[in-house]
């Protein structure tokens, strides 16, 4: 009876981790939708925005921002890590942080100072047990980051670049690309070299004589206003990439979970009903035999 009872008390505790499993598949798949409008939306936004400074850039204009000039010699580069405040949601930490750990180490050999922003409490405890301490932590951006968070980031970023502080700007992070699709990527923001190539993968790059604009009250003061926006809204979507792509991750991890645990509770209890039927036998027969020994 003892070995039922076993499996029976290991049965119970996986039929509770299993309604544990479930009810977080249901609140990340409710808050992946979410995070999915709104990362959604952003997108749209940010690529029209960008679309508009690269056709400042191709005009034919002398238009030049401070943002957009790669500088020279990169000798100071703050490297920024989005990670998640949870665990459960399988590999979506660990890909990051590995592309995050081997940037920091060229970063290392290759500039003279290096500051590393982190946020998220996993990304924290992950440098802390390497003895890597971070020049700043933020735990609070959820998995809702408003843009009034990312923009008190991302103006500091900005005024550290201007001024000179800064040479370079890398954000590790996980790229939302669909929902079977979520990579963890490096992508440098700071300069905006890249908004002013021609998007010629994607057949749009268009001649100076095809984009044609007039500017009021001067070209130069809409880029200064155009382009440390589109910063920020790329400074955004990289937050809401981050936490759909975190709501995904954990969505399937617990759907993994349930999933294995069904099939666990099938196969304990086919473990048990097999012992307790053997134990029955069992006691079946040493009754049969006490009878036939008494009418001996």
């Amino acid at each position: 009876m003892a070995k039922a009872r076993a499996l029976d008390r290991r049965r119970r505790s996986i039929r509770n981790i299993r309604k544990i499993t479930r009810t977080m598949e249901l609140i990340s798949t409710a808050r992946f939708k979410r995070a999915m409008d709104r990362a959604t939306a952003a997108s749209a936004y940010t690529d029209r925005i960008i679309k508009v400074v690269r056709d400042l850039a191709q005009s034919g204009l002398e238009v030049s921002h401070p943002l957009l000039a790669p500088r020279e010699h990169v000798r100071r580069g703050v490297l920024l890590i989005l990670s998640a405040n949870r665990g459960m949601c399988g590999g979506y930490n660990g890909n990051v942080l590995r592309l995050a750990h081997r940037r920091l180490a060229e970063w290392k050999t290759q500039l003279e100072e290096v500051r590393l922003d982190v946020s998220g409490k996993r990304g924290i405890s992950a440098f802390r047990f390497r003895k890597i301490a971070p020049d700043e932590r933020f735990t609070h951006f959820e998995d809702r980051p408003s843009f009034g968070e990312v923009e008190l980031l991302a103006n500091r970023y900005l005024d550290w670049f201007e001024t000179g502080r800064i040479d370079q700007l890398d954000v590790v992070y996980t790229k939302f690309e669909s929902l079977s699709r979520q990579t963890a990527v490096k992508e440098t923001l700071l300069p905006l070299a890249g908004l002013g190539a021609a998007d010629e993968e994607n057949g749009n790059n268009r001649s100076a004589a095809e984009v044609q604009y007039d500017f009021l009250p001067s070209a130069r003061a809409i880029l200064d206003e155009v382009v440390p926006t589109s910063f920020k809204v790329k400074l955004l979507k990289c937050f809401l990439d981050a936490a759909v792509s975190e709501q995904i991750a954990r969505m399937m991890a617990m759907k993994a979970a349930t999933e294995n645990a069904d099939q666990m509770i099938s196969h304990l209890s086919m473990a048990y009903n097999r012992a307790r039927q053997g134990q029955i036998t069992s006691e079946l027969l040493e009754v049969i035999g006490g009878a036939e020994a008494l009418n001996e």
